[in-house]
């Protein structure tokens, strides 16, 4: 059994993905459950900073040496920022996965319907 571990403000998407809101601007990232489902991550591909992603639809990809995940983006908007280090750096994904691996920073318009915690919680162990 995976336990979310999530702080206040933190939501989650049925497709594993985390985010956090600062004003307009969520942080984006993959779930514990996601990373320890993937095994050992060995490359990320994200976004360019300034493309438009779309909820629901592919942004990025992550490679583990069991399978190929994709990332979706949970909101509609523009990526202003990208972790870098994890590209550099993919082993960061099973290491911090909701903290230190964030993965993009997206300014959004609106909010889609999330996921909490306990909901996420519920969705991991059906």
């Amino acid at each position: 059994m995976t336990e979310v571990h999530s702080t206040p403000g933190t939501y989650f998407t049925k497709d594993h993905e985390w985010l956090t809101v600062d004003g307009d601007v969520a942080t984006v990232g993959i779930t514990t459950y996601a990373a320890d489902k993937l095994g050992d991550v060995v490359y990320v591909d994200l976004p360019a900073v300034g493309a438009s992603v779309a909820a629901g639809k592919v942004v990025g990809e992550i490679e583990s040496t069991k399978s190929v995940g994709e990332l979706f983006a949970p909101v509609d908007g523009e990526v202003v920022e990208r972790n870098d280090a994890v590209v550099d750096d993919p082993s960061m994904v099973n290491a911090d996965p909701m903290g230190a691996a964030w993965l993009i920073k997206v300014k959004f318009t609106e909010l889609p319907a999330l996921l909490s915690a306990a909901e996420y919680e519920e969705l991991t162990q059906g």
